[in-house]
């Protein structure tokens, strides 16, 4: 990731005007808006994702449909850390991370 690419930068990071979604606004003009539980299902940190294998541990099946971020914290200048409704509070999502997600959403149809 290179901070000096805009598609990596926030410009703004907000709820949706309903407060259903995250929505960020990129430096380079797309907005994105992001359903909570499409990002606890993409959790990165160590408890979703193997480590050594990159395979995904986290089971759909347990996270609830209705799970929400209590709390959303900054770390450093390049990443969000969610507090999950459902205690899950460990993974760092890189805006790099959070922008590649949204990118392929859209490439699969999803926006």
């Amino acid at each position: 990731m290179s901070l000096a690419d805009p598609r990596f930068r926030p410009r703004e990071i907000a709820p949706t005007q309903d407060g259903a979604r995250l929505a960020i606004t990129w430096e380079d003009g797309v907005r994105s808006e992001y359903e909570p539980r499409f990002l606890r299902l993409n959790c990165p940190c160590a408890q979703c994702v193997d480590e050594m294998t990159g395979i995904r541990t986290l089971r759909p099946d347990s996270v609830p449909e209705n799970v929400y971020p209590e709390a959303i914290h900054y770390i450093g200048r390049y990443a969000l850390q969610f507090v999950w409704s459902d205690g899950h509070d460990t993974g760092f999502y890189p805006f790099d991370l959070l922008r590649r997600l949204w990118d392929g959403r859209a490439d699969e149809g999803q926006e």
